[in-house]
């Protein structure tokens, strides 16, 4: 069930899909998506036209994906996107949704030396992530606060989801409540958490050198503006 939420919580955010759907246009395919999860991006990529593959390591998530997309589901892999091996080659891979930044150092290292060998010549990796600069000045912990309401996608009876953080010198942690609200009055919770890296901007693009990839550029929204440390994002793409 909360692959589900999941989905139905996110999906409602779409503000990057003409970012990524622009990458396909320059890219061209194959296209690789790491971290799929319930398939939000890899989705509307294959509702374009384009040939896509969506890779990640959570056997639930891969399963609310192909049961949302049915018979249209592209080709999944359940892998682990610092250790795979596909024997393909791809124009564009992708990794969005803040996924990068919740891995450790050495396992966004592995993960870059698994994108550089799996993409052809003159190919592109694009990555999102929080803003490190503005995480790092966040109050070192947030109270639960609710964020958004959205219909239950089986009953209708509205999900409350609430947010809440805890800062290190180091990390970000970040929990999501999905608060079932029941017609008797009671409330079903169910809950996802995820720590970010601190790491700052340079440290992800000297991680890029290292594994063999060229930068091409620093990107700090959606709409393509230059990275400053007020960004909303980061955005890196490389080749």
């Amino acid at each position: 069930m909360l692959p589900l939420l999941y989905h139905s919580h996110h999906a409602r955010f779409a503000e990057d899909l003409p970012f990524w759907l622009g990458l396909a246009a320059q890219a061209g395919d194959p296209i690789l998506e790491l971290g799929c999860g319930s398939g939000r991006v890899l989705t509307a990529l294959a509702q374009a036209g384009y040939r896509v593959f969506g890779l990640d390591l959570d056997r639930a998530m891969l399963a609310c994906l192909r049961q949302l997309a049915g018979q249209a589901a592209p080709p999944v892999f359940q892998a682990d996107m610092a250790a795979f091996r596909l024997g393909l080659g791809f124009r564009l891979v992708i990794l969005p949704c803040n996924t990068f930044s919740t891995l450790s150092e050495n396992e966004r290292r592995a993960t870059l030396t698994c994108v550089r060998q799996h993409l052809q010549a003159g190919g592109t990796f694009a990555v999102s992530l929080p803003n490190p600069a503005q995480m790092a000045v966040m109050p070192a912990q947030g109270r639960p606060e609710i964020e958004d309401i959205f219909p239950h996608p089986l009953d209708g009876e509205p999900v409350q989801v609430s947010d809440a953080w805890r800062r290190t010198r180091h990390t970000l942690q970040v929990w999501w409540h999905y608060d079932h609200l029941l017609p008797d009055g009671t409330v079903e919770r169910l809950s996802l958490s995820a720590r970010h890296s601190l790491a700052p901007a340079a440290a992800y693009l000297d991680e890029m050198t290292a594994a063999g990839l060229t930068v091409q550029a620093v990107l700090g929204d959606y709409g393509g503006s230059p990275y400053q440390p007020d960004s909303p994002a980061l955005i890196i793409l490389a080749s």
